[in-house]
């Protein structure tokens, strides 16, 4: 019987196994900080008065600005292993 190992679909899923949007977003907050986050996406509760709950609580009610947040997450993640190379 031969064993046919299945690739993963998405390899942005892999990234995102098991991670929290609290986790990427204190990843981001570390990262970039508010300021660049607010120049790299148009988004009111990185420019207006930023926190990390009232970011969490916007990204958790809105998909598509949470799509966002999460690929630069995937993005960065990528980068910084492949320069570990």
């Amino acid at each position: 019987m031969k064993i046919i190992k299945k690739e993963p679909e998405n390899r942005n899923d892999d990234l995102l196994h098991w991670v929290t949007l609290a986790m990427i977003l204190d990843y981001l907050i570390e990262e970039y900080g508010f300021e660049e986050l607010s120049q790299l996406f148009n988004i009111n509760c990185f420019k207006n008065n930023p926190s990390k709950e009232s970011s969490l609580k916007f990204l958790r009610k809105t998909e598509w600005a949470r799509l966002q947040v999460q690929g630069l997450y995937v993005k960065s993640v990528l980068n910084k292993r492949r320069n570990k190379k």
